[in-house]
């Protein structure tokens, strides 16, 4: 029998999630829905990738969840000499002992919260060296592995790809980070108030918002969000009609899409539409949470045939085809939901 959060928990869990998102709505002015998707991301315990022209507040706004939660902050800017070694350490001659030796010293990647600042701008074979730290959590060098901080982010910000002088990011090492959140710029009077309010364009001086022993009470509440069958069944109707092979994909997704999303996203819409749940005010992931998250989800992990790349069809204009054609319920439940 399965738990649910009584209106205590619920109301605890909004509690600290409002204070994370108080205090990225003061460093970042007018982007309501792109902090709530860096909250929910976070939550979900996944890695996130923001995309933006320069000076959009991308930097501004990893920062500050770095602060605001308390943890180890390390800073990475990628830049095309940029090496392996250079992010998860290596082995330094030491003497110990009357003894030389080679020690282990780890490098930048070694905290909670790793701000990977324009990844696209390094080459494939260091964006590669995140691999292993994403999905496992450890980094192994010369044979020996070395387990990370728990918890563990990679937030990484990304020019757009026609930018000169950027590498595109490998379908493997996208494939890793639970949501791709593009950065819209803002209005005529979001830019008069960071005039007004953010001489220099400094960032005001913030404290924590969660205090120790805060984030994993709202990992645990986040967890205890109940995932319904119904619910379930549709996420995975989804990730599947995303493959062009499928028959009962659209004619949209069998046209343009070469490869559609890995089971890796149906994980990755589940626990974020748990954290959108939790947000909201619910004990129960709906419908509503899973339509909220799919696209920032599978956008990014969808391989798109060269035709429709050069007809301007996009990964998310494709996600939002499959969002209108694929019904909540499906015609015919499987036997364990009826």
């Amino acid at each position: 029998m399965t738990t649910m959060l009584s209106a205590a928990q619920v109301a605890r869990g909004r509690e600290l999630l409002g204070a994370v998102q108080r205090g990225c709505n003061a460093v970042l002015f007018g982007q309501q829905e792109l902090i709530d998707l860096c909250v929910i991301a976070l939550c979900a315990r996944g890695h996130l990738l923001l995309e933006g022209l320069p000076g959009l507040g991308k930097t501004e706004l990893v920062k500050a969840l770095g602060r605001l939660l308390g943890l180890q902050f390390r800073r990475l800017q990628f830049t095309p000499d940029l090496l392996p070694g250079d992010i998860t350490g290596g082995p330094v001659l030491q003497e110990r002992g009357g003894e030389r030796q080679f020690v282990f010293r780890p490098g930048p990647l070694f905290a909670n919260v790793v701000l990977a600042d324009e990844i696209n701008r390094s080459s494939p074979k260091t964006q590669s060296a995140l691999l292993e730290a994403m999905q496992e959590r450890c980094v192994t060098v010369l044979g020996e592995t070395h387990p990370l901080p728990r918890p563990f982010f990679v937030l990484a910000t990304q020019n757009p790809i026609e930018l000169e002088g950027t590498y595109p990011l490998p379908e493997a090492q996208l494939d890793r980070f639970l949501f791709k959140v593009d950065v819209p710029g803002v209005s005529a009077d979001v830019m008069a108030k960071i005039l007004t309010d953010r001489r220099r364009g400094e960032p005001p001086v913030q404290d924590h918002a969660l205090r120790p022993g805060e984030l994993d009470e709202l990992f645990a509440l986040v967890d205890g969000v109940f995932l319904p069958q119904a619910v379930a069944h549709y996420i995975a109707r989804l990730v599947q009609a995303t493959h062009g092979t499928h028959a009962d994909s659209p004619a949209a997704v069998r046209q343009h899409v070469r490869y559609g999303a890995s089971p890796r996203a149906a994980i990755a819409i589940g626990e974020a539409a748990r954290a959108s749940a939790l947000l909201a005010g619910r004990p129960n992931v709906d419908f509503a949470d899973v339509q909220r998250v799919a696209v920032p989800a599978l956008a990014h992990r969808l391989v798109l045939q060269h035709g429709a790349v050069v007809a301007g069809v996009t990964a998310r204009a494709l996600v939002a085809v499959v969002l209108a054609e694929v019904p909540a319920v499906a015609r015919a439940l499987p036997e364990a939901v009826r």
